[in-house]
């Protein structure tokens, strides 16, 4: 197959010269956002031990706390990487409080 784009790709001299494809290292992977909801936060140091916890999990770029001190309190995760529910569960339980969803 010949073509005229000018690129050389069909030219002779480079017929037996193989095309090199070489992966980007320099794109990070999009950060992954995990948003929690839990029970029984009431105050600031409620906040305080549960974004404590969840920093621990690896890979855990930030914790933001939405508190409802009388009901359901929001915690939004930003991660490298998807979290295992289960990590993310004992994490909340170590704090002391109870998760009432995850949704990634």
């Amino acid at each position: 197959m010949s073509h005229n784009c000018n690129c050389g790709c069909s030219s002779e001299k480079n017929s037996n010269q193989g095309l090199q494809i070489q992966p980007r290292t320099d794109i990070a992977a999009a950060p992954t956002q995990t948003e929690i909801k839990v029970s029984g936060m009431t105050c600031g140091h409620c906040v305080a031990s549960v974004t404590e916890e969840l920093k621990e999990i690896a890979g855990v770029d930030s914790v933001d706390v939405a508190l409802d001190a009388q009901g359901i309190s929001t915690v939004k995760v930003t991660s490298a990487s998807a979290l295992a529910e289960d990590s993310i569960r004992q994490a909340i339980d170590e704090a002391g409080y109870t998760v009432e969803a995850i949704n990634a």
